[in-house]
């Protein structure tokens, strides 16, 4: 079984980057979709409290049967619990229903419309860095502005920001923030909700590697330096998907993807979400 590889951020912690993200996932399905990734070689769970399904990838984890160090847990504080004080017990019973003493990573899921107490909730995240409940902290679904506010006002920069990015919606100039600030980009929807079984370029690079076009796709963003969270409740894809560490695109392949025309994004727009 092939390793997933790993990624280095900014705060010496490693992340692998290639993981499990259980989005819709029933709370009743998840302990059997977990323990199937975990048994595939997958060691990244990616939930978040919204999800509703924590306690489920709590009891996966432990049917795994694998040592606490050997995982790597991410969840995320939800939007109505933004200020300092809820944010720590927003952590707090993620922690109870995971039945975890601490996650590897904790996000702000949303900086929320029209708010700015996300600000007060990173100041709680970085509470939870020190006393260690969370390892790493970051955020998700943040644009640059919300990113450099963080940053100015705090002087912690996140670990990781998770967006939603897939061929066609490649966030190419938000990567490139993250890039000069050594934020970790990790994308969401990297197959486009189902859209890159259908792309011509996708298809065309799948035959000629003998692969699908979503084990491409996903080739595309960990050789971009990506860490990547496919979702499925089905044993096959599940293993499907962490079966992309044997072939590699070539720089032209790449390059066809990176340029495909741009499309639309497909979940809500962080600059108007208001959760």
């Amino acid at each position: 079984m092939a390793k997933v590889p790993v990624l280095k951020l900014n705060d010496g912690n490693a992340i692998p980057q290639l993981g499990l993200g259980v989005w819709q996932v029933p709370n009743n399905e998840a302990a059997r979709c977990v323990k199937e990734a975990l048994a595939a070689g997958y060691r990244l769970i990616d939930t978040a409290a919204i999800y509703g399904n924590e306690a489920g990838v709590g009891e996966g984890l432990r049917a795994s049967g694998l040592g606490r160090k050997e995982l790597f847990i991410t969840t995320k504080l939800w939007n109505d619990r933004h200020g300092y004080d809820e944010a720590q017990q927003a952590m707090d019973d993620s922690l109870r229903k995971l039945g975890l003493a601490y996650v590897d990573l904790y996000l702000i899921h949303w900086p929320v419309a029209g708010s700015d107490k996300y600000l007060d909730a990173w100041r709680a995240l970085v509470a939870m860095k020190e006393d260690g409940r969370a390892r790493s902290i970051g955020v998700s679904n943040f644009p640059q502005a919300q990113l450099q506010r963080l940053i100015d006002e705090t002087g912690v920069v996140p670990a990781v920001n998770q967006v939603e990015l897939h061929p066609g919606f490649a966030q190419k100039a938000l990567r490139a923030f993250h890039a000069e600030q050594g934020i970790a980009t990790e994308s969401w929807s990297p197959l486009g909700q189902g859209t890159v079984m259908q792309d011509q370029t996708l298809v065309r690079l799948a035959d000629k590697y003998g692969k699908s076009a979503a084990q491409v796709t996903l080739r595309w963003h960990l050789q971009n330096g990506l860490i990547v969270i496919p979702k499925s409740v089905t044993p096959a894809r599940i293993r499907a998907n962490i079966d992309v560490l044997d072939f590699e695109l070539s720089a032209d392949d790449m390059a066809a993807i990176d340029n495909m025309p741009e499309g639309a994004r497909l979940g809500p727009d962080p600059d108007s979400f208001s959760g």
